[in-house]
């Protein structure tokens, strides 16, 4: 029987710290599984391919990592013609998978497909064991051009029979092109195998990511949510001086500012002319009053069709979108790639914005008509070739004339060569929904390396219970807060929660942003989540879960985002830690000295509080 000593330190605040145990055995070492081995010869390549012959070569970088290049040749411009990459390996200790997909069943080996292109996703997927550790990581070269990845087990040899779709989107006639499959079966964790990709990216693609601005890492106040398109000038000061208080560094002035139209559609956009702020340069100067930075929405490909800029475009657009009143520009034209281009560079001049919220660039695609040529008066044949060139030389504008512009793109356009056009990338749509803000922005940190991870604008109703509505914070600590509540309308508690770990947030976002990520079961929705650096670590438990210490740890924040008040902290060792205990407004509740011997641990903690631990010298 286990002999503890429960030491009571303050009403409702209690921990147990177990002394000994005679329930201890003992237990073989775990079973050491091979990595999967895939012959390259095994990987086939199925479809006509027509005028192009094929070259493969192999290239092992390291054990259990190499590297498949396909070059398509044909000595007459052609179309390439669908198809398919095809190989096999058994499930041997595999629980999950991982890709960027927002809404994917994870649980579902059968769900697992991901189709991406430079403005949607990316081409990775990961399979992992009941550790976490990768046993197959497979990636694309070519995040351009669509590519469709999908995995099934077959029940008949309960093996997985990958497929990697490629050319199903048309592309223009070309005599030569090459891509590189990725293959890694590395014993490392997952998101470490998945990093490893996305600096694969930079270094093997070209896709060198954009700058990332120190004030792209910095909380921000968003109008969307909190007044939509109904937005004034004067209203939108006032909550900034209240969210500059509450440590928001920045406004994201989302949809309206343009058009007094809100019926919520594009119709009327594309002229860029501020309808219902009419003295813009006006509105930001008082917004950098208040101290801070102003980012500006702009819907990146729509010509509205009652928009005045509208004729001139007449015969240069992608298509028609149906129930938004809106055409969508083609940006191989290069009159179009200008008028964006000097719409942004106006702005920035003549307002003195601070960024851009680039949306929808995702609806620069090629549909079944496109015709993929140069004629016309196009300059590019590829819509893709052509939407890489418009955001290179927007960025590049931007940054010429302010280096430390900011450009945000949300999901699911945060690809690894989104990377090179913008430095900020938010999760997708979610209100209210803190556990789907959670994993947008997980999956989002698991592939962006440095590029900064923003939280979906978080709201709630002031009727919420003040830990109820932390929870909307707490689910995104690990990325940067957008806030969009009415801040004149919520209570005095709302106010202080929100400062208070706003405050905490900016005070330790070298670990939050910077420290070493560690992410939990991707099956589970990250049950738990951690960074560490500089031995401080901090940890968020979503679920009841054991707590466990990441190395010479000097300081543990750990903070309860569940329901139960319970926290259960294994401890390496023994020492003398300093204790405090807050709730989610800040209010300490315990503060304590205390000998803790190595072992389980259980601290109460309330809903959406915190319990830090720093061990004494």
């Amino acid at each position: 029987m286990k002999n503890f000593i429960s030491l009571t330190l303050l009403s409702g605040f209690f921990f147990s710290c177990n002394h000994d145990s005679n329930l201890n055995y003992s237990h073989p070492k775990s079973t050491i599984i091979d990595p999967i081995e895939i012959v390259a010869d095994s990987i086939k390549i199925e479809g006509e391919l027509g005028p192009f012959s094929l070259e493969r070569t192999i290239v092992q970088e390291d054990n259990d990592l190499q590297l498949l290049t396909f070059t398509f040749t044909s000595d007459i411009p052609s179309e390439l013609p669908p198809i398919s990459i095809k190989f096999d390996f058994p499930s041997i200790d595999i629980n999950g998978f991982w890709n960027p997909e927002i809404s994917v069943d994870k649980v579902n080996y059968y769900s697992s497909a991901i189709t991406s292109k430079a403005s949607s996703f990316a081409p990775v997927l990961s399979f992992y064991n009941n550790a976490l550790q990768n046993r197959i990581t497979i990636a694309l070269s070519d995040a351009l051009n669509q590519s469709e990845m999908i995995s099934y087990l077959r029940e008949e040899d309960v093996k997985f029979h990958p497929e990697i779709r490629l050319f199903r989107e048309k592309m223009p006639k070309t005599t030569s092109y090459k891509i590189t499959l990725r293959i890694d079966t590395r014993n490392i964790p997952y998101y470490k195998a998945i990093d490893k990709v996305a600096e694969w990216w930079v270094t093997g693609s070209g896709y060198k990511p954009m700058q990332v601005p120190d004030n792209a890492k910095k909380p921000m106040y968003s109008t969307w949510y909190s007044y939509h398109q109904n937005i004034t000038a004067d209203q939108i000061v006032a909550e900034c001086k209240i969210a500059k208080s509450l440590g928001c560094e920045a406004v994201i002035v989302d949809d309206g500012w343009q058009t007094k139209d809100g019926n919520r559609g594009y119709a009327y956009t594309g002229d860029w002319k501020p309808d219902r702020i009419p003295d813009m340069k006006g509105f930001v100067d008082a917004v950098h009053a208040e101290g801070m930075q102003f980012i500006l929405w702009y819907s990146l490909p729509f010509i509205g069709e009652k928009a005045q800029n509208y004729p001139k475009f007449i015969g240069k657009y992608l298509r028609y979108w149906e129930g938004q009143g809106t055409y969508v520009l083609d940006p191989r034209y290069p009159e179009v790639r200008e008028f964006i281009v000097n719409t942004y560079i106006k702005a920035l001049e003549e307002w003195n914005l601070d960024g851009f919220k680039l949306d929808f660039i995702g609806r620069f695609t090629a549909v079944a008509d496109t015709k993929l040529t140069k004629e016309n008066g196009r300059d590019y044949a590829s819509v893709n070739e052509a939407t890489d060139a418009l955001m290179t030389e927007i960025t590049n504008k931007l940054t010429e004339l302010k280096p430390d512009i900011l450009i945000e793109f949300r999901q699911p356009y945060i690809g690894p060569l989104m990377r090179k056009y913008g430095n900020m990338f938010r999760g997708v749509d979610c209100p209210n929904n803190a556990v789907a803000n959670r994993i947008e922005t997980t999956n989002l940190r698991i592939m962006a390396q440095k590029t900064a991870v923003h939280s979906d604008m978080f709201i709630w109703r002031v009727e919420e219970p003040v830990e109820s509505a932390a929870l909307q914070i707490l689910n995104i600590l690990f990325s940067v807060p957008q806030l969009s509540v009415r801040l004149e309308d919520i209570p005095e508690a709302h106010l202080d929660m929100i400062k208070y770990w706003f405050a905490y947030w900016n005070e330790n976002r070298n670990v939050l942003l910077d420290g070493e990520f560690i992410p939990s079961n991707p099956v589970a929705n990250f049950p738990i989540l951690t960074t560490v650096n500089d031995g401080h670590q901090i940890t968020v438990v979503y679920e009841d879960m054991i707590i466990s210490e990441i190395g010479e740890i000097n300081r543990m924040d750990l903070i309860n985002a569940k329901a139960s008040d319970k926290m259960m902290l294994l401890l390496d060792k023994s020492g003398m830690y300093s204790i405090k205990i807050n709730d989610c407004t800040g209010k300490i509740l315990l503060e304590k000295d205390i000998l803790l011997n190595k072992g389980i641990k259980e601290f109460s903690v309330p809903p959406s509080g915190m319990i830090s631990l720093s061990i004494k010298k």
